[in-house]
């Protein structure tokens, strides 16, 4: 990235390899993570992070096998297979360099496009759903539930015993909610489907929302939530956070879980990480990679996931 803007702005280049200081390693790279809001950052109109400073090699997410250590690294860590976040930057490239103690090894049983696409989404839907305490038997309503996080959060939810309605836009995405077990899919492109949410929950509405749209969306979904329920805020892919007035939460009983939650999320990623790969190696969840690219057309998929056409994780390959 020589500049901020559209996803040309992303064009292959070359860099010297990366070597490894105190503490750290070189990753040869398998499989890097796309995420949203990394095609934000690119933008340069993300809210929640600092611009990186031009030039930069964008990605935070990379699975691979280490290549060599830096000073004070545990030898046991030469040639295993891992997942790591580098933050914000250096993941689109061949070889990356990690701290080691932000490393964590993939469990046999579990292929490298699988560990990278529970790292991030699953971290933060084994949060979310922790945070919000999802219950047996309860209604949920899941936003972009065919997306990366949505996808697991409709599993989890289910293998909690929690009713779901799914929501997403399109027949293709409503097809892969259903798949995943959702009660109930509704498309909220569709200017009647807060309506369907009511019919579905018996007139109740949900008793929690998940909220990873925000805009006209998720303040129509917490117009449907169920008076006494909660209301969880992940994620703003309208472009503006859900706006909700605390005395009308107030009033009708509901507890919001602001996206300030993901804030706090840090100390306990790698707990959640390590969590979701536990459930999808025991067949409980399984995370769903809908497109893969090679490095080199990575402006392909930013492109994919900024025109809302991807389906659950996006990755890509080396």
């Amino acid at each position: 990235m020589t500049r901020f803007g559209g996803p040309e702005a992303l064009v292959p280049g070359e860099a010297p390899d990366p070597v490894a200081g105190p503490g750290q390693v070189v990753i040869d790279v398998s499989v890097a993570g796309v995420t949203f809001v990394e095609t934000q950052i690119r933008r340069g109109v993300d809210k929640w992070h600092d611009k990186p400073a031009l030039p930069y090699v964008p990605g935070g997410t990379v699975a691979g096998r280490v290549s060599s250590l830096g000073e004070g690294v545990d030898p046991s860590w030469s040639g295993q297979r891992v997942i790591a976040d580098l933050g914000m930057t250096g993941g689109l490239a061949e070889r990356a360099v990690a701290v080691a103690e932000d490393l964590i090894p993939v469990p046999e049983g579990l292929e490298l496009p699988e560990a990278t696409a529970l790292h991030t989404d699953g971290s933060t839907a084994f949060g979310l759903a922790e945070g919000a305490g999802i219950l047996p038997g309860e209604w949920v309503l899941v936003e972009a539930a065919a997306g990366g996080v949505g996808t697991l959060l409709v599993q989890l939810a289910r293998a909690t015993g929690a009713k779901v309605v799914g929501a997403a836009r399109g027949t293709r995405k409503l097809d892969l909610i259903r798949d995943l077990g959702a009660d109930a899919v509704v498309d909220y492109s569709t200017p009647d489907w807060a309506e369907r949410v009511r019919e579905v929950t018996d007139g109740v509405g949900p008793n929690l929302v998940f909220d990873g749209v925000g805009g006209e969306i998720g303040r129509t979904a917490f117009d449907v939530t169920a008076n006494g329920g909660r209301f969880s805020i992940h994620g703003a892919s309208s472009g503006e956070v859900t706006a909700i007035d605390p005395t009308q939460a107030r009033q009708r009983g509901i507890r919001v879980i602001g996206v300030e939650q993901l804030f706090d999320f840090g100390p306990k990623m790698r707990e959640w990480a390590q969590q979701a790969m536990s459930a999808t190696v025991s067949g409980q969840i399984r995370p769903v990679i809908g497109q893969t690219f090679p490095m080199e057309r990575a402006a392909d998929a930013h492109a994919v996931i900024e025109s809302r056409g991807a389906l659950g994780k996006t990755l890509l390959l080396i």
